[in-house]
Formats: C-alpha cells, structure tokens, sequence
C-alpha cells in the first residue's frame, strides 16, 4: 500500500488527521523536525521522516511513492521577534512540498490554509469561500504569509497539481499541545487570567471535525476548490459563557474597551521587542479582533459531509485535556 504523507502531525489538526488514516487503514507517513515534540505521535504506527519545509532535500524523501499529502504544517504565531520565519516556512516550505508532490506525481494533496486568508464582508454577514480579499486586507505576518501560501496552492492547480484547499476556522479540542493562540486563550480562562473580554467573535469547530474534514476533501473535494471547515459563530463573551458552563470556572463580566486594549497590546508588544518573549496581548491578536470572524460552512457541509459536533462538547474536550495535562 502507497502511504500517504502528513506534515504537521506532531501538532494540533496534523495529529488528529493522522489518527484518522491510522484508523481508517491508511499507511502514514510523517514529516517531523528533530525538535518536535514527539508527544501527539505517541503510540501511533507511524513512518517518521526527519526533515523540515525549508529542506528540500527531506521534502523529495518525504512524498517519494506516497498517493495522496495532507499538508497541516504551519508556523501559527500572532507575534515572532523575526516575522520572516513565518513566511519561509508557511511560504517557501509550502511552494516547495507542493513542487515535491507534483515531482513525485502525487495523486492529491489536500493543503491547510485557514479562514484567516479569506475576506470578511463589510455588511456584517459571515465571509464564505467566494468572499474576496487581498494581501492589504491581512492582519499581521501570520495572516499575510498564509495568503501568499494559499496563493501557491491555487498556482500548483493550475501547474496540474490534484489540490484541494481546505479553511478550518478556528478548531478546539484536545491534542493542543503547543498551545495554538485560541487553545492559550482557553488555558488563560481556566487560569483566571481573563478579567475582561472583547467585543469580538469567532467560528468554532471541533478539531475531530476539522481532521475529518480533511479525509473528506481527499475523498470528495474538488481540485482547486476551497472549502471551509467551520461550525459555529460566536461572540466571545458567549463563547467564555460555554466555556464557563464546562469548567465551573466564573465568565468575565467587564468588556475591555478596544482603545484600552489596543493600548496594553501596544506596551506588551513593546517589552516583548526588548526581552524577545512572546507578549502576554498580541498587537496583531487585539487588531484581528477588530472584525468579527464569522464564516459560512455550508458549503462543505454540503459537498462533503462535514460533521458538526456541538461546539460545547468540544470546549469541554479541550478543557478536560489541558487540565488532564498540567496546563492549569
């Protein structure tokens, strides 16, 4: 049986995708960094290949004789004391897989992108695959560098790769290792570190859905087609409510208005310039929260079948395993 190659499997989605192949009957290969922590791969039978996405020696290695990729690696970070890494490794690493796997003739590749690369309307109605945006409407490194990699992957389509993009929204659960910044925001609340909230809101999905998701769009997805991988849209203060209702922990009562906080991210983003640690209030993090992050997932739910677990069940997931694994 061919393989099939996950990148990012020692993280957060990649690992969940990887349980879901193994499951399945699938052969995995995986594409780890020495430094990777080798936690979320734990038990899994599993053909490791040391390598990096800048490294295209080990990315040749790495799809030779696989049928299909699910590319998951990513640098999510809201801040970087060097930015440029976040675009060597979400950009050249991604434009150099996907040559990789066209090299390789690989059958299909499914590629992470995030609905942080797609536009938000102005009239307040949740964004959707067709919504349009550009590199000037991102926020931040993060947001910039996965644009131009999505950008990469809709040019491979055209070179005649087999590419389906996927947009997760933002997926909770358990496996969060690193933490991702919306997995730090839920240990922060069970640390009581939150006295406040913003007036924002997200699109949760559970991330057991988000890995799923991905096996659909290897299945069913259409080439060059984007598809988002979403559920529910929330304000924060009700997605801190559930997250209260799960925890017993109490749900902040104030909202921090956004000029004040605007102004703590200014000064925590400051510190961190001098010290060289990430900022307790991301600037970038305070300006994304300035739209709302409302997506539209029918269209997957429709073309693939994506599951929709209750957004509650999977707060609850993800509270259960930070707390089971000594995040607070």
């Amino acid at each position: 049986m061919k393989p099939v190659l996950v990148t990012g499997a020692t993280g957060f989605v990649g690992s969940h995708i990887a349980r879901k192949l193994l499951k399945r009957g699938e052969a995995v290969r995986v594409l780890v960094r020495r430094e990777s922590p080798p936690g979320n791969l734990e038990g899994l039978d599993v053909e490791r290949v040391v390598g990096d996405l800048t490294d295209p020696g080990s990315l040749a290695k790495a799809v030779a004789g696989c049928r299909a990729v699910f590319h998951a690696a990513a640098d999510y970070r809201l801040w970087a004391a060097n930015p440029w890494v976040l675009y060597e490794t979400n950009v050249q690493g991604t434009r150099g897989l996907l040559r990789a796997s066209l090299a390789a003739k690989v059958e299909r590749v499914v590629y992470t992108s995030t609905v942080g690369a797609l536009g938000i309307p102005a009239n307040g109605h949740p964004g959707n695959e067709e919504t349009p945006s550009t590199l000037a409407d991102m926020v931040g490194h993060y947001k910039r560098s996965k644009f131009l990699a999505e950008a990469e992957a809709r040019q491979a389509a055209r070179e005649g790769l087999d590419v389906v993009i996927v947009n997760p929204s933002t997926p909770v659960g358990s496996r969060d290792v690193k933490p991702t910044p919306t997995g730090q925001m839920i240990v922060d609340f069970l640390k009581l570190r939150m006295p406040a909230y913003l007036d924002t809101g997200l699109n949760l999905v559970d991330v057991e859905d988000v890995a799923e998701g991905h096996l659909l769009a290897w299945d069913k997805g259409r080439s060059g087609q984007r598809y988002i991988l979403g559920h529910q849209n929330l304000a924060l203060k009700e997605i801190l409510d559930l997250l209260s209702r799960v925890s017993g922990v109490p749900s902040p009562r104030w909202r921090l208005p956004r000029a004040a906080a605007l102004g703590l991210a200014v000064v925590s983003t400051g510190v961190s310039r001098l010290t060289g640690k990430p900022p307790r209030v991301p600037l970038e993090a305070v300006r994304m929260a300035g739209k709302k992050m409302f997506f539209d997932s029918s269209k997957a739910v429709r073309e693939l079948g994506l599951p929709q677990t209750p957004v509650e069940e999977a707060l609850r997931k993800a509270v259960d395993w930070f707390r089971a694994h000594g995040y607070c």
